[in-house]
């Protein structure tokens, strides 16, 4: 007979709470909320244009996972806003989900013998890539979401490799158990097995009440982190996350960024009218253009929202500029092409940005000057920043010093 005390001896779990239905209630719900996030976040990966240019690509050696990628469209306008700020809520709203899942099934975790035959063994290898891939994706990235880079090497390798491995093992554990959790589900089986203990313990809860607790959770992380991606009280509600609460600043400017102007290492004496020239490249040749020069062009305005990775974004912002087509035009591109835009900006990932041709195109598509009438301030890219509609924040650069016209 197994020592009790041993979490392997099944009497060590006595919670009455656990049971195959208890466990197929939040196995459903994360099946379908853990294929919306699969599918999002590959949206999201999409959304970079990862094969235009080296630039833009954060997993040169992504190989046949990149199978999917399609030219990211610029229609609807809000279309990277819903993508990823449903990623990023859905995701912090399925964590109370998660770890009630995995308390329900922690027995498993320590059965002995660990193989009973070539399909158990395999099945558990499946266990350890499901449960290890599952905290990693969530951890990374909520932290991702916090701006807290405590790990090693660049987020989007990690969760992009991660994903891949956690929903494989997820569809292989999906496949071997759902018909399972759907008998579970439906009554079909009496409540026995080794999730259901047999000593169990004096209730100090219900299993509605546990429902109700893990609900109330999911609930709580989901109205104290949505916010965000709104503007008004909407975004004071955003308690949890960084870029909640009050707008940080007020005025035409007053609006939400990711990286200020000081934190990019922006020399005010660069942005100066004097100093700063925007240097456009194409088939006939090299342009040099001042913010004056600029302001002398046909002006177009147009309301987009700015939309981050990390899932906060703005409403529709009305910015003023010339449009991207027109800059193309005038070095020799008549039809429009790819571009590539250099910042400022000295150090980060995306100081450096390719836009595809259809999003130099679309007649949205602006090197700003204005926003909300009112020339840029220096943390919203003085003296012109890029503004491309439903592209991810990164890619909208600030600080612009240079665009190149052509295939890339």
């Amino acid at each position: 007979m197994r020592d009790q005390r041993l979490p392997s001896s099944p009497g060590f779990w006595r919670s009455p709470l656990r049971g195959p239905r208890f466990t197929a209630v939040f196995g459903v719900v994360l099946l379908v909320g853990i294929t919306l996030l699969f599918v999002t976040g590959l949206l999201s990966y999409a959304a970079y244009n990862p094969d235009l240019s080296p630039v833009n690509d954060q997993t040169p050696d992504k190989g046949l996972l990149g199978f999917y990628l399609f030219s990211w469209p610029t229609d609807p306008h809000w279309l990277y806003r819903l993508t990823q700020g449903v990623h990023v809520t859905l995701g912090l709203t399925l964590i109370p989900v998660l770890l009630a899942k995995l308390w329900s099934v922690v027995p498993r975790l320590f059965a002995l013998p660990p193989a009973r035959s070539v399909a158990h063994a395999l099945e558990r290898i499946s266990l350890i890539l499901l449960v290890g891939g599952a905290l990693f994706q969530f951890t990374t990235g909520v932290l991702n979401v916090q701006v807290d880079y405590v790990f090693p090497g660049s987020f989007y390798t990690l969760h992009f490799y991660g994903a891949w491995v956690f929903f494989a093992a997820f569809v292989v554990h999906a496949a071997l158990k759902f018909p399972t959790a759907v008998r579970n589900l439906r009554g079909l089986r009496a409540e026995e097995g080794d999730l259901v203990p047999p000593r169990p313990a004096e209730p100090t809860v219900s299993r509605r009440g546990a429902f109700g607790l893990v609900s109330g959770a999911s609930l709580l992380m989901f109205v104290t982190t949505a916010g965000r991606s709104f503007d008004g009280p909407l975004r004071e509600t955003a308690v949890l996350a960084p870029r909640g609460g009050p707008q940080p600043g007020s005025g035409p400017g007053g609006f939400q960024i990711n990286k200020t102007a000081a934190y990019a290492g922006i020399d005010r004496r660069e942005t100066s009218d004097e100093a700063w020239r925007l240097v456009v490249t194409g088939r006939f040749g090299v342009v040099r253009l001042s913010r004056d020069e600029l302001l002398g062009l046909p002006l177009h305005s147009a309301a987009l929202p700015i939309a981050c990775v990390e899932g906060w974004s703005t409403s529709d912002q009305w910015w003023r500029g010339v449009r991207l087509r027109d800059l193309a035009a005038l070095v020799g591109h008549d039809e429009p092409t790819d571009v590539l835009v250099e910042s400022l900006q000295r150090h980060g990932a995306f100081r450096h940005a390719a836009m595809r041709a259809n999003q130099v195109a679309d007649p949205r598509s602006l090197l700003a000057l204005d926003v909300n009438g009112e020339p840029l301030t220096l943390d919203h890219g003085y003296p012109a920043r890029i503004i491309v509609p439903a592209a991810p924040g990164v890619l909208n650069t600030k600080w612009v010093t240079r665009m190149t016209f052509g295939d890339l």
